[in-house]
Parts: C-alpha cells; sequence; structure tokens
C-alpha cells in the first residue's frame, strides 16, 4: 500500500459554515483587524496578544509552519478567525490543531465545531490521534473540545513569552470521532 504525503496545508476546506484557506504573509493586516480585540486573549495564556508587535510574532510563525489557515464565515466571505496544524508525529500517526482563535461574534455557536469538523475529517484521513492544547486557564476552549468528544489526557507546561504556563492536553481518536461526529 502506497501511503500519501500529508498534505498540512491543502488548497481549501469548507462546508456549509466556514471555508478555510491557507495563511500567507499578505494577509498580516486582515487577519490582525480580528485578531486586535483583547478580549479574545483574555482567557488565553498570551493575554497580550492583541498588541500588534505580540501579534506579529504568533502571525510569522504561523506563515513559517506552512500550516496554518484562515477561517471564513462562507456566507458573508468575512474573515473569523485562524487555526493550524502542528506536531505532526507520522510515526505515532498523530497531529495537533491549536493556535485557533475567532472573532467574538462567532463565539458560541456553530463556527468552531464547524471548523474543528474540517479540520480533523482532513486530518483522520492521514492520522490515527489528534491533540489540542489549551491553557488551564482557557474554560471556553476546554469546554469547546469536550462537546467535541475530546479526552483530557495529560497537563504540561508550555513555554508562552519566556514563561512556563500551564496547559491541558486534549486528544480525540479516530475511532471515537467516527462513532462521535455521525
Amino acid at each position: 500500500m502506497i501511503k500519501t504525503v500529508f498534505n498540512l496545508q491543502p488548497e481549501i476546506l469548507q462546508n456549509d459554515l466556514v471555508k478555510i484557506t491557507p495563511l500567507k504573509e499578505s494577509d498580516f493586516e486582515n487577519l490582525y483587524q480580528v485578531a486586535s480585540d483583547p478580549l479574545i486573549w483574555e482567557q488565553h495564556p498570551a493575554k497580550d496578544r492583541y498588541k500588534k508587535e505580540v501579534f506579529r510574532a504568533f502571525f510569522d510563525e504561523a506563515v513559517a509552519s506552512q500550516s496554518s489557515f484562515l477561517v471564513f464565515d462562507k456566507h458573508t466571505n468575512e474573515l473569523i478567525g485562524s487555526t493550524r496544524y502542528y506536531d505532526y508525529d507520522p510515526v505515532k500517526s498523530k497531529i495537533a490543531i491549536g493556535y485557533t482563535f475567532l472573532a467574538r461574534n462567532y463565539w458560541g455557536g456553530q463556527y468552531n465545531k464547524a471548523m474543528k469538523k474540517l479540520l480533523l475529517d482532513y486530518a483522520f484521513q492521514n492520522v490515527e490521534s489528534v491533540l489540542f492544547h489549551i491553557g488551564a486557564t482557557n474554560l471556553r476552549s476546554q469546554k469547546a473540545l469536550q462537546k467535541l468528544g475530546a479526552r483530557k489526557i495529560n497537563e504540561l507546561d508550555f513555554d508562552i513569552n519566556g514563561l512556563k504556563l500551564p496547559h491541558f492536553e486534549y486528544e480525540i481518536n479516530k475511532h471515537d470521532w467516527e462513532i462521535h461526529s455521525h
């Protein structure tokens, strides 16, 4: 059996609610308009990411990863956020999804779920397990993941701006996703 190469930045993923396209360097100003809302980051470990110079470092890393995306409202074509794949491990058949944020008027509805469903469905064509790393104080994101069927499997620290900050690691495996998502 020939295994195809996992393209970490497909050209477009879409469903009824969202369209996800590759992030490019030229997208900085448009994405910063969404990210400049301080309330987006209030529960996040990097609470100052709304500042342009802090967001620039986040953005540059996202572009360099070649696995980051813009997220659009499919009905209005409005840019509503960003997300990315990271830590792909073909040997362990795992990848992580994260660095996700959405504009506040898209919180609490179906948009995060629709975006994650696209990313999970695509990832599970290539891996058996998807991980998520959520700041220990980010209750909103923890609840959103639990609604998707993710299980908390670990606690670890991440270095963010020179500080060791506690995070929770969640996992969804392919078998559970196939049961939960249908």
